[in-house]
């Protein structure tokens, strides 16, 4: 293997690592949601959308090397992702309750 190879392999190798952080960061963020902001929003339920990110989060994960199995369902993932990341999370973000964080006032100056 050259060194265009080894590029290659690298350049794959990242693409592949941020399809996986892109499914974990929206798993996670969908964690945070409540339940009743999806039906509110329009959007389907939320175990819906957490058996599909499950899911993406699992086969991203098995896309990595050095399993590899299906890489291909790696692109699968990050298109269940960027769709609840694109669509979902806005749409339910402002059913969603913001905890004032330090430094935050809770009203006035």
């Amino acid at each position: 293997m050259g060194i265009v190879g080894s590029l290659q392999w690298i350049v794959y190798l990242l693409f592949l690592l941020a399809i996986f952080v892109l499914c974990v960061w929206a798993l996670v963020d969908l964690l945070r949601r409540p339940a009743n902001a999806f039906p509110a929003a329009g959007k389907r339920t939320k175990n819906f959308w957490l058996a599909i990110l499950g899911v993406a989060t699992l086969l991203s994960f098995i896309a990595m090397p050095p399993l590899q199995l299906l890489p291909f369902l790696g692109i699968l993932s990050a298109v269940a992702a960027i769709v609840y990341l694109v669509d979902v999370r806005p749409a339910v973000a402002p059913y969603t309750r913001r905890r004032p964080g330090p430094g935050r006032s809770s009203g006035g100056w």
